[in-house]
């Protein structure tokens, strides 16, 4: 089964069986919903599956508890894991979004057919992602593209490449 990673278990929160989640998903109030199921991971072992009982915002991270746990002695070990969903849970998205882990991995090419290399990472900054492409070329540095319009012409998920017009000075070939 694939699981999809949704929020970083940072700390325990009182004595009862709370944790503290930085989330790490678009959707964390239908996420860490009241009866929703979920898996914490380790080493991308499941620890545990969980039943969310009730989850709460608290200065930038979310508090949650679960049904199964009510004693922080058996939370403990969840520090620095990831709450995570099942490949099932996953909510439609519009049409030109897409996860992650749905464009991590595609080949980048240009308009001319120039194949850049794959990208490996995606940096959410504040006015849009940078996807960083790692070169073909090892002597090369990453590329950064922006996910803009100007730039990403055409995704395809089944070709499992990125079309892209080079806007000057995008790339660097001096590296």
């Amino acid at each position: 089964m694939e699981y999809y990673r949704i929020g970083r278990v940072v700390n325990t929160h009182g004595i009862r069986g709370h944790i503290k989640v930085i989330a790490d998903t678009d959707f964390p109030e239908s996420r860490f919903a009241s009866g929703n199921k979920l898996y914490i991971l380790k080493d991308d072992q499941v620890l545990a599956q969980v039943t969310v009982l009730d989850a709460r915002q608290a200065k930038g991270t979310y508090i949650l508890s679960f049904e199964e746990f009510d004693n922080i002695n058996q939370v403990e070990g969840f520090k620095g894991s990831w709450l995570a969903i099942d490949s099932s849970s996953q909510e439609e998205l519009e049409d030109d979004v897409y996860y992650h882990h749905q464009i991590i991995g595609l080949e980048v090419v240009t308009h001319q057919g120039l194949k850049l290399g794959k990208i490996k990472e995606i940096l959410q900054l504040g006015s849009n992602d940078v996807w960083v492409v790692k070169r073909h070329e090892n002597n090369k540095a990453d590329a950064l593209i922006p996910y803009i319009d100007d730039v990403v012409k055409e995704v395809d998920l089944e070709k499992g490449q990125v079309i892209i017009s080079l806007m000057e000075g995008l790339i660097d070939d001096e590296d």
